[in-house]
């Protein structure tokens, strides 16, 4: 959780669709990449599992698989928490998997690996994100209070990293709350 996936997905979807070609580094300036960068990208599909399990809530999507890319190189899907879809959204996508359109990519992102059937993981390159490193994280949350205009002990931006377990996002959640409270000064006592 919090690690960085649909982040990475996203950063993906950018490299294959740059307008100055596929690249491991996109411009991020180009038209394909700012609309990635602002979420509004019509050839990138981002999909919540989570709330779209059921099997024609997959067919739905691959009704469109067809189509080619309105404007970029490729038409991602990302599918995030995909683990959630039912075993028979699996067997309707596993169709799609097996032959993609050559101008289709899916990207699944999951915290439970375990629960997607074999048949979908033989089709895929698999990617695991280990959690981000503690003092990564203080760091981070450093620069975020101090682009709050707040203060923070070490001692109290470690022990929010530390609780947050290599999340990223549940360490800003965490700083968040503390900001919320209106203080200024952020200390151990605060946080513990």
């Amino acid at each position: 959780r919090g690690v960085g996936k649909t982040t990475i997905a996203r950063i993906l979807a950018k490299c294959l669709n740059c307008e100055h070609g596929v690249t491991s580094e996109p411009c991020g300036s180009c038209h394909a990449c700012t609309e990635i960068a602002e979420g509004r990208s019509v050839d990138l599909i981002e999909v919540d599992a989570a709330s779209r399990t059921r099997v024609d809530d997959t067919r739905e999507i691959l009704d469109n698989v067809q189509y080619t890319p309105t404007q970029g190189r490729c038409k991602i899907y990302l599918i995030d928490e995909v683990h959630m879809l039912t075993k028979e959204a699996f067997n309707a996508l596993l169709k799609t998997l097996e032959e993609p359109p050559e101008h289709v990519k899916f990207i699944f992102a999951t915290t439970e690996p375990n629960k997607i059937p074999v048949t979908i993981l033989s089709r895929c390159q698999r990617y695991d994100f280990a959690g981000i490193e503690t003092a990564s994280i203080q760091a981070r949350l450093q620069q975020i209070a101090q682009s709050e205009g707040a203060t923070a002990e070490e001692d109290a931006l470690h022990i929010l990293a530390m609780r947050a377990a290599g999340s990223m996002r549940d360490s800003q959640s965490l700083l968040e709350q503390l900001l919320s409270t209106g203080t200024q000064t952020i200390t151990s006592a605060d946080v513990t």
